[in-house]
Parts: C-alpha cells; structure tokens; sequence
C-alpha cells in the first residue's frame, strides 16, 4: 500500500455518527444492495431522525429491517424505496412505509445516471486492500452507479465481506471516498433452505429435459432452481455455463460435480457470470478471491445483447399467474406488490436472441388458497390491477408439473390449448369454456 493511500485512509477514517452527519433534510441517501447491509451508518441516521425531514432512503432488496424506516413509522423523517421488494419489503410495503421502483434491471445503472441525483451513497465493503480498493463484495448490480453519482460516498467496511472479483467495476479506490466507518463485522444474510414439494421437483425434471450439454444457464430465486441445480449436479450434463443475475449455493454444487466449466461459452469463457450473490456462508467462501466467478454491474449480466451472445441459454425464472393469453405476472398479486420485475424480463429477451437458448416461465398450476380452497395459476384473464411482467409477445417457454409448451408463432387459441394442456386437470373444462366465452377458442381443439 502507498504512503498516499494510507494517509488518505487515515484522513477519511471516521464515525457512523460522521457519516450520519452528511445527511440534510430533504437528501436522497443509497443504503446498498442484497446481502451488503448497511448497519452502523443505519442506526446512527436513525438517532437523528427529529433532526430531518423528507430524506428518501434508496436500496436494493434490503434483506434486514432498517433501523431508519422503524424509528420513524410515521414517514416524516424518511421514505424508503426499494428497486425490488423481498419479504421484508413487501411487509414494510403493505404497512406504506415502502415503495417500489419499477425498472428493467439492466436499465438500473443509465436509469441512475441519466435521471437520479443521489446526494450520498453509503455502502458496505470489505477492507482496503494494497493497492487502496475497497471490493464491493457480493453486491454490484447498481451500486458502482451510485457510487459514481452521488455528493459524497461513505463506505462501512465488512471484514466478514468476501472479496468478489470481477468482471468490472467490483471495486473503488479510496481517493473517490469521502469517509470511512468500520461496521459491525455482522456475517452476511444466511439465506433460509427452502422447502421443497413435490410439484417443484416434477417442474425441475421437465426443465431438465430442456437442457443440454454446453447450456450457459440463469437460476432465479426459490426452491425450483435449487432443486434444477441439485438435479444438475446429479446428472451427466457437461460444460455447463453460467450468465446470471444472481448467484446461489446451487451453483457451488454444480461447480464442485464438475458440471460447469464455461469452456463453450463464446464470452466470459470459464467465468461464472454474475451481478449478485444471496446464499449460505458455503456460497461467501467460495467466491472469495475465487476467480471461476466474475461479478459485473446489472448493465453488463442483464443486457439482452449481452446475454444472447452466449450459446444455449437456458434462462429459468418463476411466476405467479399467467392467463390464456400467456401474459405472465411474476411480481404481483393484484394490487399487492410482491417482488419485482427483477431480471426476468431481461433473460425471456436475452435467451431468445441466443442461438439455441430457451426461456423458461416455471409455474406450478395451482395455489391454496386462505380459506384451503386449491385455484389455478393459470387462468382466463390476470386478476385485476395484476402487473405484467413478461408481454406475451416475448413469451417463449412455460413449464408447469404437467409438462411445458412452446409459445412462440402461436396464435391467440394456440396457445390458449398449450396452456390448458399443461394445467391442472381439475382445471381443464373451466379453462376451456373461460376461453370459449373470450372468443379464443376453436371448436377443433384437442385438450388431452
């Protein structure tokens, strides 16, 4: 380390009250991304919240309660935004106390660019290394935009945080900080197992007879990609590829059977592509220093025309309800806001522009309902002030228990049966006279 850097270091070493102190009324704050959770600069902007009015607190998927937003339920003092919501933004938004931001997800970083004026970015990083670069760790999907956006940049140093290397912009050097706060030293979020049902696992074997040798792939969240990525593991595929959004234990497993290589990727080749990690600590200590994975902001691993650049890409995401004419919701339920867009749309695109590639909408086909009723996912129209997340022009795949159906060069009632085929059976004859009453139904039509 240069004498330079290190009176840099010590010069702009500081308190959480320091950083706290930075923020006036009125300001729009970054408090970070996923499983990089900013805490003592948190708590300490949460004393002064008689102090300040109207400040708007942005994050991504803010995985722990913010000290801010639960010192001031009244919405005085802050307003927290969230680019997509998870569990726990979902229950602060449902208590109006968070909102989200609608946004395709490579479009993140020009959106910050181009339209937000963020007056301090505080964000969570692992210790300064020799050459005077705090890493990012396992969050770079819009933070390196804040970053190069705001009036003042405050990062709080993690050292439970692993070093994640990229890719590009993984890192910032101390001359573009503005101060300096050791946190806490908190491990990062343990992402809970998940259970998985049956119904999950005759998805996953459906899916897996759409993948082949060489497939560069993209998991989501949830139960189905760890059990897609557990049966990988267990399977013979060879030369697996990774481009994805978010990195979990899933692939550690896949990697360690020796099923991904990335050697037929056309870019990125032999780098595990992503611009997130939520996972177990299994997942933290491998990717630290660990150069099989490559971390790069949200423009770059989201871009359709990056994604497609790659061979068969299999992109795999969820839904929650998709209507006969397979427009697909996967962020809400109708008025409620559940998650968010995410990246899926990006992959639907990105997997169709790649040669061979596939996109995938997984869903089981029905739900319980509170009362213990069972409904269908599928259903004749999307229930009302239901969001879309993929249009049904840029539907490719949809996959359920009972098999999956190609949906591109179909016509309205093509795939209306598609569907149907592939629903509950319990759910059939409803759907085909809900489709008979919309006029997207052909006498000839053979429902098996």
């Amino acid at each position: 380390m240069t004498h330079r850097d290190q009176d840099q270091y010590r010069q702009k070493l500081g308190s959480a009250d320091q950083a706290a102190a930075l923020i006036r009324s009125g300001d729009t704050v970054f408090m970070g991304e996923f499983a990089q959770n900013v805490e003592a600069v948190d708590a300490a902007l949460a004393l002064r919240k008689n102090d300040l009015k109207d400040v708007i607190l942005i994050t991504t998927t803010r995985a722990k309660p913010l000290k801010c937003v639960e010192a001031d339920p009244g919405r005085q003092s802050f307003t927290w935004n969230d680019w997509h919501f998870s569990g726990l933004g979902r229950k602060y938004g449902e208590r109006g106390l968070a909102s989200y931001i609608p946004l395709c997800y490579h479009q993140g970083p020009q959106n910050i660019s181009w339209y937000e004026a963020p007056d301090v970015a505080v964000v969570q990083v692992t210790p300064m290394d020799a050459n005077g670069f705090f890493n990012f760790s396992t969050s770079c999907s819009m933070t390196p935009a804040y970053c190069r956006k705001a009036r003042k940049v405050v990062v709080e140093v993690n050292t439970q945080a692993p070093r994640c290397l990229g890719g590009q912009d993984e890192s910032i050097h101390i001359s573009r900080v503005d101060l300096v706060v050791q946190g806490p030293n908190t491990p990062l979020l343990q992402l809970p197992e998940t259970h998985l049902s049956e119904t999950d696992r005759m998805i996953a074997r459906h899916v897996m007879e759409l993948l082949e040798d060489g497939s560069t792939i993209q998991l989501g969240i949830g139960a189905l990609p760890n059990i897609v990525g557990a049966m990988i593991a267990q399977s013979g595929l060879k030369d697996l590829g990774v481009h994805t959004e978010m990195l979990a234990d899933s692939y550690v497993d896949m990697y360690l059977a020796g099923r991904i290589t990335g050697k037929r990727k056309s870019i990125d080749c032999g780098k595990m592509v992503y611009t997130f990690a939520m996972g177990s600590q299994k997942l933290y200590d491998f990717l630290d220093n660990n150069p099989a994975a490559a971390i790069f902001p949200a423009s770059y691993t989201n871009d359709p025309c990056v994604i497609g650049r790659n061979p068969k890409v299999v992109a795999i995401n969820n839904a929650i309800e998709i209507d006969l004419f397979t427009q697909v919701a996967s962020e809400s339920a109708g008025f409620r806001q559940i998650s968010g867009t995410g990246g899926q749309l990006d992959f639907i695109l990105g997997a169709y522009k790649s040669e061979g590639g596939k996109g995938l909408i997984c869903i089981n086909s029905t739900f319980r309902k509170k009362d213990g009723a069972i409904g269908s996912r599928i259903v004749p129209t999307l229930s009302p002030g239901t969001i879309v997340t993929c249009p049904r022009s840029l539907v490719h795949y949809v996959v359920t228990e009972f098999g999956y159906a190609q949906m591109k060069a179909k016509s309205t009632w093509q795939r209306a049966e598609a569907l149907i085929n592939i629903a509950h059976p319990d759910f059939k004859d409803q759907l085909v006279a809900q489709a008979q009453a919309m006029g997207v139904w052909r006498h000839s039509n053979k429902i098996l």
